[in-house]
């Protein structure tokens, strides 16, 4: 399968939906997280419980229609557990991040992904890539450390930011990396099991998101310690958390915002999670990122000006639009056309 991108219009329609609900998903992300910022893993239980209800809602009435087949159901659940662990750190990881980092910072950072991708990619499904593909990567990287040190100098909007966010988002792209190679990996086998037919993307994300939802709840204690949190004083944070949610008047917190904020979170990264695998069976979990990447400039802009919950903005310094510009050239050295002769010898 081709790495680059389709000149079939249901592929590229696919990917204008992606784009779009990437922005969205980018900047809600970062605005979800200002009323909720002392209570980032509430969000994640709440994001992951909510997943589980809708897509095995829609995948029940997608088996009772027919679409979806026994044989789809019975596929081996090790892959969907593996999914789900690295899912939920993932999430717990983005979270605990984004609540403190700028908004800026977060679709940089996040362009990690990339990289660990291309990684699980070869090291998972066994796929060889161009030197222009590795050139592509390597400025993709080049473009997050360029863009993060140039935040982090004196005066500058990441100076006060502590190391471990920083490597806490990297580390969520990695987790989530895995996550999307594992579930393209779901769909090869998948096809081999069914006599060439892919199973549909309400299997993996229900099935995914049931052990999402699992591991969220198991890890949690370990997670909220990391935070300072202590195992008996969890009941009491997440009594806080719903608080906050609903943005009761007793809450000992500004949770302006609430739950208006979240709750759109919570429905555009649905509808981006949906998009987003279909597009990773209809070509590949690399296309599918890169076409999500496009969405990058769009985001930092927007995350950078005022905007409500977060009045003052951030002022981009020289530098960290240099990163930016270096890792779009990285996307756009990655995804330009090759020959097909070429193609044969990739992915």
């Amino acid at each position: 399968m081709s790495s680059c991108s389709s000149s079939s219009p249901a592929i590229a329609a696919a990917s204008a939906a992606v784009v779009a609900l990437a922005v969205a998903n980018r900047v809600l992300y970062k605005l979800a997280l200002v009323p909720l910022k002392q209570y980032p893993f509430f969000l994640a239980q709440l994001t992951t419980f909510g997943y589980v209800a809708v897509y095995f809602s829609v995948l029940y009435a997608r088996y009772r229609a027919g679409v979806v087949t026994r044989d789809m159901m019975a596929l081996p659940k090790r892959r969907f557990a593996a999914i789900g662990l690295l899912e939920a750190l993932g999430l717990a990881a983005g979270m605990s991040a984004g609540a403190m980092l700028p908004g800026p910072a977060i679709p940089i950072l996040s362009q990690s992904f990339l990289v660990w991708q291309l990684i699980f990619s070869a090291l998972l499904l066994g796929r060889t890539y161009s030197m222009r593909q590795i050139i592509g990567c390597f400025l993709v990287a080049s473009g997050v450390i360029l863009a993060v040190a140039s935040g982090a100098n004196e005066g500058q909007f990441l100076s006060e930011v502590k190391f471990i966010w920083l490597a806490l988002m990297v580390a969520s792209s990695a987790f989530q990396a895995g996550a999307s190679i594992l579930k393209e990996s779901v769909f090869i086998d998948g096809a081999k099991r069914l006599k060439g037919r892919r199973p549909d993307i309400f299997v993996v994300n229900s099935f995914g998101s049931g052990f999402q939802a699992l591991f969220v709840f198991l890890l949690l204690p370990l997670l909220s310690n990391l935070r300072g949190i202590k195992f008996a004083e969890l009941p009491a944070y997440l009594n806080g958390g719903a608080e906050c949610f609903l943005n009761v008047d007793d809450s000992l917190i500004d949770c302006g915002g609430a739950p208006f904020l979240p709750l759109l979170f919570i429905l555009v990264n649905m509808a981006f999670n949906i998009a987003l695998l279909n597009l990773v069976k209809m070509s590949s979990a690399l296309v599918a990122s890169l076409t999500a990447t496009s969405a990058v400039p769009i985001s930092i802009y927007i995350l950078s000006l005022p905007l409500p919950y977060i009045p003052h903005g951030s002022e981009l310094s020289s530098s960290f639009i240099l990163g930016a510009v270096v890792l779009l050239m990285g996307l756009i050295i990655y995804n330009l056309p090759q020959s097909s002769k070429k193609q044969s010898k990739t992915e």
